[in-house]
């Protein structure tokens, strides 16, 4: 992959607990993990259709957020193909909601980049509070090396930084 303009997107709400990991996984991956020139990490918050440019400027685009599956609460998720698509019709989070509408308006725009989601099943999403539960602070550094492995199985490889 290294032709392809990568993205690496953590997106959520940090005022809502675990709601905003992908957003904690993307800048822990950012302090640990040194990146390819084509690889672009980047927060994304709950922006939705504001990173459309983001998105149609990249070639393949890796989603870290949180997941409501089926699994208990710290189940790791990779989502792809139809799963993604199933995935991303949850409308319990704005910044699904957004993200889908976004990809759905890349593809009528003419680019809408390969993409993947890696997630976490949150332990507490719908609370008001800056921060990860105790759980998911936990299982972040765990959670950011299975996506590092995932990744590298696709050809996107990272260094880890000297501690």
């Amino acid at each position: 992959m290294n032709d392809k303009r990568i993205l690496i997107l953590g997106v959520g709400n940090i005022l809502l607990t675990d709601e905003g990991f992908g957003v904690r996984a993307v800048e822990y991956l950012e302090a640990h993990y040194r990146w390819a020139a084509h690889v672009r990490l980047m927060d994304g918050g709950t922006q939705g259709l504001m990173l459309m440019p983001e998105l149609q400027e990249c070639d393949f685009l890796v989603v870290l957020d949180v997941v409501l599956g089926p699994e208990a609460p710290g189940t790791v998720y990779l989502l792809e193909g139809e799963d993604l698509r199933k995935s991303l019709s949850f409308r319990d989070s704005m910044h699904q909601t957004d993200l889908l509408d976004t990809l759905v308006t890349c593809d009528l725009a003419g680019h809408r980049p390969e993409a993947i989601v890696i997630g976490l099943q949150p332990f507490d999403y719908k609370t008001m509070h800056v921060g990860l539960s105790p759980q998911a602070e936990a299982l972040l550094p765990e959670f950011c090396r299975k996506a590092v492995a995932e990744m590298a199985q696709r050809g996107i490889v990272a260094e880890p930084k000297a501690e």
